[in-house]
């Protein structure tokens, strides 16, 4: 049975509308390639000069790039090799039954692919997830316990390092990093495993469409492949992959917790002609009654709940198939 998603089937009307249209230009073009900040995190244990280089190097990509790269992270090669392997095995099951509602036994659309409000290649993912929050795994059946395991495992100790850098960033704002333990419980957060097939319209659409994360910040595994590009002094940037490290971004939440010093960069991932393409996304997220607000004065934006956030995203999603995000609530 068919694995692929059948993006062709049910996107006919956009995928017939462009070629008749042959769109004048791709977006697809050539793009410097740049490497991350790297934050070595074993200089935190090395002593206290040490420890404020390292947290300082943190705070200047958050502010700079809103993106860098982590090594020493304390998450072992082994479970970040044993979480891809269970990954391809997930994504490798017919999609009839990766799309049924209780797929692995989680919550309905735990699975999704494309976009179901796209009007044109431009806003459609070429791409399928499964989007697991954390309080969902305990629900995962006896058939998946080892997928199961491997992703309790890995999202512990992604919890656990998503707090240790909050904190660290919060601590070179002067602001007191015990927020974080009190407002982001590990239940509020989520694993989003992404799988990018190869695309036979990769010049003229997207793995994932341009965007900004809706968390805190983001801890992103990724194999060798790349496509991965960010928003930089106004222009797209690839992002040289790296296997070894994991990719840390800023989220909404923070830029606004921050009053805009550490930034939340639009994003996207290009599609790929010929190779697929593997990731694994934490999203560290506080829980939905969790108020966010500026550290410092004079506020950039006005205070808000993360289920008011949620609420405004669906509002501008239906509205007009597209997140407005943090602008929505400058003063």
């Amino acid at each position: 049975m068919a694995i692929e998603p059948p993006f062709l089937e049910k996107y006919k009307e956009i995928f017939q509308s462009s070629a008749n249209e042959k769109e004048k230009s791709t977006i697809v073009d050539v793009f410097e390639e740049l490497e991350l900040p790297l934050i070595d995190l074993g200089h935190l244990n090395l002593g206290p000069f040490e420890r404020k280089t390292c947290i300082k190097k943190m705070a200047r990509a958050a502010t700079e790039w809103g993106f860098f790269q982590i090594v020493n992270h304390g998450i072992p090669e082994e479970l970040l090799t044993r979480l891809k392997q269970e990954q391809i095995q997930v994504f490798q099951q017919p999609f009839d039954k990766k799309s049924e509602d209780n797929f692995l036994n989680l919550s309905a659309q735990s699975y999704r692919w494309g976009n179901p409000l796209a009007s044109s290649l431009r806003n459609l993912s070429w791409s399928e997830a499964l989007h697991i929050t954390l309080k969902d795994i305990s629900k995962m059946d006896e058939y998946n316990k080892l997928i199961r395991s491997t992703i309790e495992e890995y999202a512990e100790k992604a919890n656990v390092l998503a707090q240790r850098l909050a904190e660290h960033l919060a601590e070179s704002l002067g602001f007191k990093a015990s927020y974080f333990g009190e407002n982001c419980s590990p239940s509020s957060s989520s694993l989003r495993m992404n799988r990018y097939p190869p695309c036979p319209y990769s010049s003229m659409m997207f793995g994932i469409i341009p965007h900004t994360d809706t968390d805190f910040l983001t801890i992103v595994s990724q194999d060798h492949v790349g496509g991965l590009q960010l928003q930089r002094n106004g222009r797209w940037v690839n992002v040289k992959p790296n296997p070894k490290a994991l990719v840390v971004n800023i989220g909404d939440f923070y830029e606004a917790f921050s009053n805009g010093v550490y930034k939340s960069i639009t994003h996207r991932v290009i599609a790929n002609q010929e190779t697929e393409r593997y990731s694994a996304a934490y999203f560290y997220c506080p829980t939905y009654e969790t108020v966010i607000e500026s550290c410092s004065k004079p506020s950039l934006y006005r205070k808000f709940s993360f289920k008011e956030y949620r609420e405004q995203i669906q509002k501008d999603v239906k509205a007009t198939g597209d997140k407005v995000g943090l602008s929505r609530f400058l003063l």
